[in-house]
């Protein structure tokens, strides 16, 4: 047990206090954690697309002032009531979803939905007591979909904190926590291309990257990226895309030049910008009989989905995934284990490293198109 368990600590964390303006380092308090919460010391976080879409508040709901960041790795600092699977040395990785176990979702094999710890966008708070654990002079300040990782120290539900082996580098595997996992999942574990196949990628930031990684795993022998940065191709060759299509280099729609070139459509088309023409142009541009188009990217809240039912009488079939169907407290351990062998490669995904105190340069390289991921090393 830390010398401060139980106790208020005082740390940096960079808060974001209006819409799309710099973040801004500032000494807060973080108050212990509370029954059934851990409190962890952040060692190494990354910036996230989810990061920036959310600071900028441009298709979701404002929330502010607010300590982004979910997307992280650390060690266990101390642990609240009835907390059983986690102990203060723990070495964790906190996930934007969780697992309580308890509910059917948890209990059912074909669910990562968990009824109590389900990604909420707009709670800016703790679900036990509906406050939050963060303040500076008295002011509350918001979390993040439970984890807010752009500070030293945060507190997370203990069902949204998976245990994971000490000798993995969490300067690395913080990635599994969100973006790889999302884009790998999905290929793999709802997607589930065969050797062989087609497979269409709609958007190649990391998840896109990492759901391409997912079919180059599963054999998949023509893997098409979709994307409006033509620049952004060469980069996912190493992921085994191995065709580009630009929609702005056409006349028509992108679903129709992706027919045209696989003879009919795709067999698996997974989209992962958020963009819901993407999401449309995914769904319509795989195979009737067999083809199954996953969607992963996070929409803005009015948008509508709008396809013609016959592309559903047609049998093609549309599914969405959360978090790449994983369980993160159950599943996890065993994505890092992989890593651990040499089974996944994750190194590949990060293309920059900054101290905390340049977070902000972070959200300038993403901003450019110039970052896959940006490690941010908290404890420089």
């Amino acid at each position: 047990m830390s010398a401060a368990a139980g106790q208020i600590i005082k740390c940096n964390a960079a808060v974001a206090w209006e819409a799309g303006k710099p973040l801004k380092i500032e000494e807060i308090e973080v108050a212990p954690p509370q029954a059934g919460e851990v409190r962890l010391k952040i060692l190494f976080t990354s910036l996230c697309h989810s990061d920036v879409y959310f600071w900028e508040a441009k298709g979701q709901t404002p929330l502010f002032p607010r300590i982004l960041g979910h997307e992280a790795g650390g060690i266990v600092e101390s642990v609240g009531e009835g907390v059983t699977h986690l102990k203060p040395g723990d070495h964790a990785l906190p996930v934007f979803t969780g697992e309580c176990g308890e509910c059917p979702h948890c209990k059912s094999v074909e669910s990562n939905m968990c009824d109590l710890l389900r990604v909420n966008t707009d709670r800016g708070v703790m679900i036990g007591d509906g406050k939050s654990r963060f303040s500076k002079n008295g002011q509350p300040i918001f979390h993040f979909v439970g984890c807010s990782t752009f500070s030293e120290y945060t507190v997370v539900h203990a069902g949204c904190v998976a245990k994971i082996d000490p000798a993995a580098p969490l300067d690395k595997v913080c990635l599994l926590s969100c973006g790889f996992c999302t884009g790998f999942g999905a290929t793999v574990n709802v997607a589930k291309p065969k050797p062989g196949s087609s497979v269409a990628v709609f958007g190649l930031g990391a998840v896109g990257l990492a759901a391409a990684e997912g079919a180059r795993i599963s054999g998949a022998s023509r893997i098409i990226g979709v994307d409006l940065v033509s620049s952004r191709f060469e980069l996912a060759k190493k992921f085994g895309v191995n065709e580009f299509v630009n929609p702005k280099d056409h006349d028509k729609p992108v679903q129709e030049v992706i027919a045209e070139m696989t003879n009919g459509g795709v067999d698996r088309a997974v989209e992962c910008s958020g963009s819901i023409q993407a999401m449309i142009s995914a769904f319509e541009c795989v195979h009737d009989g067999w083809g199954v188009a996953v969607l992963v990217g996070l929409p803005n809240k009015d948008d509508v989905f709008k396809t013609h039912p016959m592309n559903f009488l047609t049998e093609r079939t549309l599914k969405g995934t959360f978090y790449g169907n994983y369980k993160p407290r159950s599943d996890l351990p065993s994505v890092v284990d992989k890593y651990m062998r040499g089974e996944l490669e994750v190194d590949k995904f990060i293309t920059h490293s900054v101290p905390f105190s340049d977070i902000n340069k972070a959200f300038d390289l993403m901003l450019k198109g110039e970052s896959i991921r940006c490690i941010i090393r908290m404890q420089d």
